[in-house]
């Protein structure tokens, strides 16, 4: 997709971080936005803040894990513009943290109804448009941890791998079937975004108060203090993630990182499977900071 101006994007989660980021770059370059997110509010601000620059901005409150808001999501997109080129599915949650015999079977749902099912209802709405008009781009935000495994993320790492099996199985279906529709991968590292806040918007039927209750410790805390602080320090801003996404779309590539800080951890996995020696285990994902 190398002429982006006058067409449509639709992204999901597009009212905060990354994809809000997503919705600033793609205006830029002349692009319709088509915004669908869970916060109402978020939306509404997002929104207001791109129409006072000039861009054709649009939206719908949207909860990914419903099959039903993801259709009425491109039914909006396409009542409005006519037709959408670029898809990018976006939405994530961080998920349920602890120890796996610590988590629940609300847990593991609520992470895999949005990081999964979330991507696989935004595949089966819209992939079948951009295959019928043979023009179009589909970007799945996936993750560092979609290419490593870190302690006491088992759900976030579990779809984010999951995430990433998607966008090469489509990019190999598209590929067999000679579509001209691109596909584009990304696994950004740490980003400043409010992604350690997902549980604001956590179902309050998948909720486990047994992780809740469980009282921290001031080593905890510190720790927890300190990992805040590494984040702040090391973690890219949205912007430059959207700048390598619209970069991508453009060039149709495939494979997006936003950074170098965790090739290392990704090549001595990937040595692990050639030489079928145990895997490399970090003690958490910010251990590379060490």
């Amino acid at each position: 997709m190398d002429n982006l101006s006058g067409k449509t994007a639709v992204i999901t989660g597009g009212a905060s971080g990354i994809g809000r980021a997503f919705a600033d770059r793609f205006a830029a370059a002349g692009m319709n936005i088509v915004i669908g997110d869970i916060e109402g509010p978020a939306l509404e601000a997002a929104l207001a803040e791109l129409e006072a620059t000039g861009a054709s901005a649009t939206g719908v409150v949207c909860d990914v894990s419903s099959e039903a808001d993801m259709h009425a999501l491109r039914w909006h997109a396409i009542d409005t513009h006519g037709a959408v080129h670029l898809v990018c599915l976006n939405a994530g949650v961080g998920g349920g943290n602890g120890r796996t015999e610590t988590l629940t079977e609300r847990d593991w749902a609520w992470t895999i109804n949005v990081n999964v099912w979330g991507i696989i209802h935004g595949l089966t709405t819209f992939v079948g448009d951009l295959k019928a008009q043979d023009d179009g781009h589909v970007v799945i935000t996936a993750s560092v941890a979609g290419l490593t495994s870190y302690p006491s993320m088992g759900p976030y790492n579990m779809t984010k791998h999951a995430a990433v099996a998607m966008a090469e199985t489509l990019f190999a279906e598209l590929r067999d079937d000679g579509s001209n529709v691109g596909v584009s991968c990304l696994c950004p590292g740490l980003v400043l975004t409010n992604i350690f806040q997902s549980d604001r918007n956590r179902p309050e039927q998948l909720t486990n108060p047994a992780l809740e209750q469980i009282p921290r410790s001031a080593e905890d805390e510190a720790r927890l203090g300190a990992m805040i602080e590494i984040v702040a320090s090391q973690a890219k801003q949205p912007s430059h993630v959207a700048e390598l996404v619209h970069d991508a779309v453009v060039a149709r590539q495939f494979w997006i990182n936003t950074d170098e800080d965790f090739t290392p951890a990704i090549h001595a996995r990937l040595d692990s499977i050639r030489d079928r020696t145990d895997p490399p285990a970090g003690e958490n994902l910010l251990s590379i900071y060490d």
